[in-house]
C-alpha cells in the first residue's frame, strides 16, 4: 500500500466506510481485514490529492451519528416508564463502547487534524481561545457530545425523575432498586461532557452538564427528604437517640453516594445532609452538651463530636463546656486539702483528673487538637488557681516541690525505683502547667540542698533523672544551679578527704577538743583557697556520736550539731530545765523547742511528767533506759520541717530574683532597640518571662521606673509612652 497522496473518489470510499461505521457503532461483527481497509480509507481521505477530504469526512460521520442517535431516541420515547431506565442503560453501554471503537478507527484524523487545532490548557486558562461553529473535536468526544445534545437533553427530565425515585426507594430500604442501572445512567451524565473541554466565555460552561441536569435536582431532593426525616426523628426521639439515628443515616447516605454518584458530589451531599440533620437543629444539640458532660455520657459525647466536627461554631461550644466542667471538677478535688498531706493530695488529685480526661479526649474526641488545647487550658487554670483573699501567688509550685522531695528522700514509706520514676514523670506533667516555675525552682533547690547535705537522697540516679526531666522541659539555664549542687558535693567530699590526709601527714592530735578541730580546718581551708571566706552553718551540720557510757548497749547516732549541744549538757547531770538548756546552748526559743522535740520523739530524753508542753520550768531528763533494736541510726526529725517563716522568706527571695531578671531583660531589650514604645516593651518583657513566670504589668512598670531612676533609660522628649536607652 502506498502512503503517497493520490486522487480519491470520496462518495465511493465513504459508502464502504459508512457500512463499517454502522457495524462498529452497533457493535456488530467487523472482521480484521475490513477494519484494516477502513483504517486505510480514513488515512487516504485525510491525505487525498489535490485537496484532502477531512472536512467532508468529519461532517458525513457527524451526520451519521446524529441520525443514529435520533433513531435510538425514537426507540427510547416508545419505551414504557417501567423499563425506560434499563433500556436507556443498555443503549448507552452499547453506544459508548461503539464510539470508543470509532475513535480508534479515526485515530489519524484525531491526531493530525483535530488535536493540532484544539485549544491548549493555557488557552483555556487565559481565555485566548474562542469557540467556532466549525471547530472539530475528536471523534470520541463528538460521539459523546451528540449523545448529550440529541439524546440526554431530550429525555433528561424523565431519566432524572426515575433515578431520584429509585434513590428514594433505596433510602426507604426497598431491595428491588436497580443499583447498576441507576449508577450507569448517572455515569452517562458525567461522561458526555469532560470538564477540561469547557470553553471560556460560555456561561453554560461554568458548571458541567452532570451538575446542571442531575446534581442540582438531586441535592434539592436530598435536602427535602432529610428535612422531613429530621422533623420525624425529633418528634419521636430523645437527643441521644436522635444523634445515634442521624449518624446511622449519614453513614448510609455516604455509602449511597459512593454507590451511585460521581466523586465530585460526595462532599456536597455530606454538607447538605449535615445542614438538614445537624446545622438546622444546632441549638437543640448544643443545649444538651452540658448534661452529657456532667453525666459522663461518653457515647453521646462521641456522637456529638462526630456530628459537630464539620461545624466549627458548634464544636467550639462543646469544647468550652468541656473545659468549664474539667475546671470545676479539678478545683473541687483541690478544695479540701489537709495541711499535713496537702502536697500528696494535690499532686495525686491533679494527676487523677488529668489522666481521666486525657483518656476521654483520646477515646471520645479522637485526640482532636481543639480538645487537647481545652484540656491544657483547664489544667492550667486548676493548677494556677489563686484562692481569693490569700497571697497573690498560688501554692502549686511549693506543693509540687514538696511532693518531689517526699519521693526523692529516704523515708519509712519505701517506693521502688520504678515507682519513684513513674511518679516523678507524673509530677513533670503538672510542672509543665505551672506558670510560676521560678517558685518551684527555688523550693526544689532548697529541698535538694537539704537532701544532699544530710545524705537523705533515696537514689542519686533518681535525683539526676528528675533534673534531666526539668532540663528537657525548661532548658539548661533552669537546672544550671541544681547541677552545680552535685558538683559542690563531690568537691566537698574531696576536700574532706584532703583534710583527713593533712591531719595524718602532720601527726595532728585533735582529741575531743572541738575548738581545735575548727581552727585546724580553717587554717587548712585558707591554704587551699585564697580570697574565700569560710562561714560555718551549724544548723546544717551533722555529727556521728558514739553513746555507750550510761546505756546497756553501744549506739552510733548521727545527729545535728545543735542536738549534740543539748545532749552534751547532760554530761554531768541527768536532768535540766528548759531555761537552763537555753542559757547553756544560747539557742533561741524556736530552735531549742524544735531540737528538744526531736530528741523527745526518738526517746533519748524525756520531759518530766510525760507532758508535751514546753515551758521554761519544764524538766528535761536523760533517758537511761533507752533501748533500740538498731545500733546505728539517724535523728532527722528536726531538719524535715519547714517553718512558715522560711516559706515566706523563699517567696520574698523569688520576688527579688524576678525584679533583677526583669530589669536585666529590660536593659537587654533597650540596648538592642535603643528606642521603643511602652506597650511594645511590655510585650517583649512578657515574652522573655514566658516559661519562667507571669509578671504583672504593675511589677514591670515598677522595674521600668527603677531603671529610669538608675539612669539606664529615659523617656523621650517627643512622647510620654516612649523610652530611649541611656548609653
Amino acid at each position: 500500500m502506498s502512503l503517497k497522496p493520490r486522487a480519491v473518489d470520496f462518495d465511493k470510499t465513504w459508502s464502504g466506510l459508512k457500512s463499517t461505521i454502522q457495524g462498529v457503532v452497533t457493535l456488530s461483527k467487523v472482521n480484521r481485514t475490513e477494519w484494516n481497509d477502513r483504517f486505510t480509507d480514513v488515512y487516504t481521505l485525510c491525505v487525498a490529492s489535490p485537496e484532502p477530504y477531512t472536512n467532508q469526512l468529519y461532517q458525513q460521520t457527524r451526520q451519521f451519528l446524529i441520525e443514529h442517535v435520533q433513531q435510538l431516541l425514537a426507540q427510547i420515547q416508545e419505551e414504557e416508564k417501567s423499563g425506560l431506565l434499563r433500556r436507556y442503560h443498555e443503549m448507552w453501554l452499547k453506544y459508548s463502547q461503539g464510539v470508543d471503537f470509532l475513535n480508534k478507527l479515526y485515530s489519524y484524523l484525531n491526531q493530525q487534524h483535530v488535536k493540532k487545532g484544539k485549544c491548549t490548557e493555557a488557552d483555556l486558562t487565559y481565555g485566548i481561545f474562542t469557540d467556532s461553529p466549525t471547530r472539530m473535536i475528536e471523534m470520541g468526544e463528538l460521539g459523546l457530545e451528540l449523545w448529550r445534545t440529541e439524546m440526554l437533553e431530550k429525555v433528561q427530565q424523565s431519566l432524572v425523575d426515575l433515578v431520584l425515585e429509585g434513590i428514594r426507594k433505596d433510602r426507604q430500604g426497598t431491595t428491588s432498586v436497580q443499583t447498576t442501572v441507576i449508577n450507569g445512567v448517572i455515569n452517562s451524565f458525567v461522561l458526555v461532557e469532560d470538564p477540561k473541554f469547557k470553553l471560556p466565555g460560555d456561561p453554560s460552561s461554568s458548571i458541567t452538564f452532570y451538575e446542571r441536569a442531575f446534581e442540582e435536582r438531586f441535592l434539592k431532593d436530598t435536602a427535602l427528604y432529610y428535612h422531613q426525616e429530621a422533623n420525624k426523628l425529633i418528634s419521636t426521639s430523645s437527643v441521644s437517640e436522635y444523634m445515634d439515628r442521624v449518624i446511622h443515616k449519614l453513614n448510609e447516605e455516604d455509602m449511597r453516594a459512593r454507590r451511585y454518584l460521581h466523586p465530585s458530589s460526595y462532599t456536597k451531599v455530606e454538607a447538605e445532609c449535615h445542614k438538614c440533620l445537624v446545622a438546622d437543629h444546632l441549638p437543640m444539640l448544643i443545649g444538651e452538651c452540658s448534661n452529657m458532660v456532667e453525666g459522663d455520657r461518653r457515647k453521646d459525647l462521641a456522637d456529638m463530636y462526630c456530628l459537630l466536627k464539620p461545624l466549627p461554631p458548634g464544636l467550639s461550644v462543646l469544647a468550652d463546656t468541656y473545659e468549664s466542667f474539667i475546671k470545676r471538677v479539678g478545683l473541687t478535688a483541690l478544695s479540701n486539702l489537709k495541711p499535713d498531706t496537702a502536697h500528696l493530695d494535690f499532686v495525686e488529685n491533679v494527676i487523677i483528673v488529668h489522666k481521666k480526661y486525657k483518656e476521654i479526649v483520646s477515646s471520645v474526641f479522637k485526640s482532636d487538637q481543639l480538645f487537647l488545647s481545652t484540656l491544657d487550658k483547664a489544667c492550667t487554670s486548676i493548677i494556677n488557681h489563686k484562692v481569693p483573699g490569700q497571697r497573690s501567688t498560688c501554692r502549686s509550685p511549693e506543693l509540687l516541690a514538696k511532693y518531689c522531695d517526699t519521693l526523692l528522700k529516704k523515708s519509712t514509706k519505701c517506693y521502688s525505683e520504678l515507682e519513684v520514676d513513674e511518679k516523678l514523670g507524673q509530677s513533670i506533667v503538672i510542672f509543665k502547667y505551672i506558670d510560676d516555675k521560678d517558685i518551684f525552682q527555688k523550693f526544689y533547690a532548697r529541698n535538694l540542698a537539704r537532701r544532699l547535705i544530710h545524705s537523705l537522697s533515696h537514689s542519686m540516679d533518681s535525683e539526676e533523672g528528675m533534673i534531666n526531666r526539668l532540663k528537657a522541659a525548661c532548658g539548661y539555664e533552669f537546672t544550671n544551679k541544681l547541677h552545680r549542687m552535685f558538683t559542690d558535693v563531690s568537691l566537698s567530699q574531696g576536700l574532706c578527704q584532703k583534710f583527713i590526709t593533712h591531719i595524718a601527714m602532720n601527726n595532728l592530735s585533735l582529741g575531743l577538743n572541738f575548738s581545735m578541730l575548727v581552727l585546724q580546718f580553717e587554717a587548712f581551708y585558707g591554704k587551699q583557697f585564697s580570697g574565700r571566706k569560710l562561714t560555718w552553718l551549724h544548723h546544717l551540720s551533722t555529727i556521728e556520736v558514739k553513746v555507750s557510757t550510761y546505756l546497756k548497749k553501744t549506739y552510733f547516732i548521727t545527729m545535728q550539731t545543735f542536738q549534740l549541744a543539748i545532749l552534751l549538757q547532760f554530761e554531768f547531770t541527768d536532768e535540766l530545765t528548759l531555761q537552763e538548756l537555753a542559757e547553756a546552748t544560747l539557742l533561741n526559743e524556736d530552735q531549742l523547742g524544735r531540737h528538744i522535740t526531736s530528741l523527745v520523739e526518738c526517746k533519748l530524753v524525756e520531759i518530766h511528767g510525760n507532758t508535751q508542753e514546753l515551758f521554761p520550768d519544764a524538766v528535761v531528763k536523760l533517758n537511761k533506759e533507752y533501748v533500740n533494736k538498731r545500733s546505728k541510726f539517724r535523728i532527722s526529725g528536726a531538719v524535715q520541717k519547714e517553718t512558715p517563716q522560711e516559706v515566706e522568706q523563699t517567696h520574698v527571695s523569688v520576688e527579688e530574683d524576678r525584679k533583677i531578671f526583669m530589669q536585666a531583660a529590660i536593659v537587654r531589650i533597650m540596648k538592642s532597640r535603643k528606642v521603643i514604645k511602652h506597650n511594645i516593651l511590655l510585650q517583649e518583657v512578657l515574652a522573655l518571662s514566658d516559661g519562667r513566670f507571669c509578671p504583672t504589668i504593675s511589677l514591670i512598670k515598677k522595674c521600668i521606673e527603677t531603671l529610669i531612676e538608675r539612669q539606664y533609660l529615659e523617656r523621650t522628649s517627643n512622647s510620654t509612652d516612649e523610652y530611649s536607652y541611656v548609653a
